[in-house]
Formats: structure tokens, C-alpha cells, sequence
């Protein structure tokens, strides 16, 4: 059955968004003393940050120790309802512990206070209502009221849920800011992603899988055709016989040497090759050899050292990391 759609689609989405956004906007007020105890309470903790909450303040608390985690801050998330049947067990004294809230009268959590006095633990709430129990046990409380949600029956958590996230956020970045966090400290954190990859990933990291296709200076073309073909890497490496560098022959070198001589039983290596060849340490970064065939137009460059060759690295290894 087709339904009759009588109100205006795209407004109803800028209707929330407006809505969020006049939230957010409103918490700046809550970016007080309040806040900077809480800070100065996670910088002066020995512990970790334990975050909680019930239903959809437990999804932003976990979102909230994830962002924690990432830029500095040891952090694990604990669920309100988990915790009263012994993942309480989490919470160390020197630990911080955040409840998210937004009446600071969810029941799991009021249960736990009696357990938060005896652990001894600082407890940080942030709630919709700096008037609740969880909002006056606490040892500080951050204020993440909203005037309404964006749903209009006023019931869904929408702005709620936002302002709780965005505290949280802002509790991060700020922690990070004052702790110094560098790029290099966040790449470490992530270091499957595109970022951790272009800060830690080397060309040693990688040059190992290939094959090390070589030949000798002396060698036949023959040979040099089947040492570059079983390689599968578009070229291959020359030596002398004391396994210097010489140089290198790729695929291109091969089609020259085809369209210069129609016999070429006479030649060896160290006749087509490409003396001198471009080379790059393994201590080099990834992105580094990437930006260097770039500027060269080559797709594969020998990894050496000591004019030793030691493999070779191709772009598409590096576009495989994600680094294109």
C-alpha cells in the first residue's frame, strides 16, 4: 500500500539537524569550572578512565572510550547493566569512573554509587539534569542538558545522546591537547589505518615478501628474460660477481633492446641494462618510495644498501597498504 507523503521530506531532515545544532551550541555554557576539574581529575589520575552508561547512553559511552583510547588516554568502556553482575570488578581506585545520563536517575547506575564510595574511585557524571542523585554524588558533574530532542514527540534520544558525545569529545581533545599528543602518537594507535601507515610503515616492512629477481652482469638475455618473468616483478636486479649493484633491466628495457637489435644472442646484461639504478634504503618510509616513483614515473625501485641489493619494493605493494 503506497502511503501519502504530505510533509516536506528535506525540511523535516534540516528540522533536526537544527535542532542538534542549536543543542550543541548550547553547551558552551557547560565549558566551565566544572569541566576543567573534571580534566585536571583524569590528568592527576594513576588509573584509567572507565566510561558507563544504559541503552543508548551506553552506545555513546563506548563511542566516547574508543575516541579515549585513540588519542592517549587509557580508557575501557563498562556497561551500566554489565557492571552490577561483575564487571564492576573493572573499577580500581585510581580510576576515573564517567557515568552518562541524561535524567542521572538511571537505575543501574544509582546502584552502583554504594560500590563507587567503597572503591574510593572519582567519579565524573554527565548528565541532562545537574539536579539528579548521579549529579550530586558525583565528585564533579558536567551539565549535557538539552531543551528538547529532535524527535517530535520529544521521546527518541536524539539531542541528548548528541550532547553527551560531543562532552565526551571535548573532554579528549582536550586531554590530548594538554598531554602534547602528536600525529606520530595517534598513528601509533592506528596503525592499520591510512594514517598509522604513512607515519610507521617502512620499506622494510614490505620489500621482504617479493622475490629478489638478479642476474649477472655476464648473464644471457635468455636468462635475464626468465629471471624477470618467474619474478613477476617487472625487473630485475644486476650484479658482479662480488654481488655489487650494477644496475637494473626491466620490461621496458627488454622492449628497447628488441626494437634496437633483431639479434640479440651476442648481448648480455650489462648491455641493455640501466646503470646506476634508483635505489632506497629499507629504513625509508613507504610513503616515501611511493612519492619517489611518483616523481620518477617507475613502478618498482631496488631496496639497497652498501651497493648491496637487498629486493625490491613495487608500487602496487604500496597501493596494496592503502598508501596511493
Amino acid at each position: 500500500m503506497e502511503t501519502k507523503i504530505n510533509k516536506n521530506i528535506i525540511e523535516l531532515g534540516k528540522n533536526v539537524l537544527r535542532a542538534e545544532s542549536e543543542a550543541i551550541d548550547s553547551l558552551k555554557s557547560s565549558i566551565n569550572e566544572n569541566f576543567e576539574n573534571a580534566i585536571k581529575l583524569i590528568l592527576n589520575s594513576k588509573g584509567k578512565v572507565v566510561i558507563t552508561g544504559v541503552g543508548k547512553s551506553a552506545i555513546i559511552a563506548q563511542k566516547i572510550s574508543a575516541t579515549f583510547n585513540s588519542t592517549g588516554q587509557l580508557s575501557a568502556f563498562l556497561h551500566g547493566a554489565d557492571a552490577l553482575h561483575g564487571d564492576i570488578g573493572i573499577l580500581d581506585k585510581r580510576d576515573i569512573l564517567i557515568t552518562i545520563s541524561k535524567s542521572g536517575e538511571t537505575e543501574e547506575l544509582l546502584k552502583l554509587l554504594p560500590y563507587i564510595k567503597h572503591v574510593k574511585c572519582k567519579h565524573i557524571a554527565i548528565s541532562g539534569n545537574i539536579h539528579s542523585t548521579l549529579a550530586t554524588e558525583a565528585h564533579c558533574t558536567l551539565d549535557a542538558s538539552v531543551a528538547k530532542e529532535a524527535c517530535t514527540n520529544n521521546l527518541a534520544p536524539t539531542t541528548s545522546t548528541t550532547a553527551a558525545l560531543v562532552m565526551g569529545d571535548a573532554l579528549a581533545i582536550c586531554l590530548m591537547e594538554l598531554r602534547e599528543f602528536k600525529t606520530s602518537d595517534f598513528a601509533r594507535n592506528h596503525p592499520a589505518g591510512s594514517l598509522g601507515k604513512k607515519t610507521l610503515l617502512k620499506v622494510g616492512d614490505i620489500y621482504s615478501k617479493n622475490a629478489i629477481p638478479a642476474v649477472l652482469d655476464q648473464s644471457e638475455i635468455e636468462e635475464v628474460i626468465i629471471e624477470i618473468s618467474s619474478k613477476r616483478l617487472g625487473a630485475t636486479a644486476v650484479l658482479d660477481k662480488e654481488n655489487n649493484l650494477l644496475g637494473i633491466i626491466t620490461d621496458g628495457d627488454l622492449r628497447r633492446m628488441l626494437r634496437k637489435h633483431k639479434d640479440f644472442r651476442h648481448l648480455k646484461a650489462v648491455n641493455i641494462m640501466t646503470a646506476s639504478p634508483k635505489t632506497i634504503k629499507p629504513e625509508a618510509m613507504a610513503v616515501e618510495a611511493l612519492s619517489f616513483m611518483k616523481e620518477n614515473n617507475i613502478t618498482q625501485l631496488i631496496v639497497a644498501e652498501d651497493h648491496k641489493a637487498l629486493g625490491f619494493i613495487h608500487l602496487h605493494d604500496l597501493l596494496k597498504e592503502g598508501l596511493g
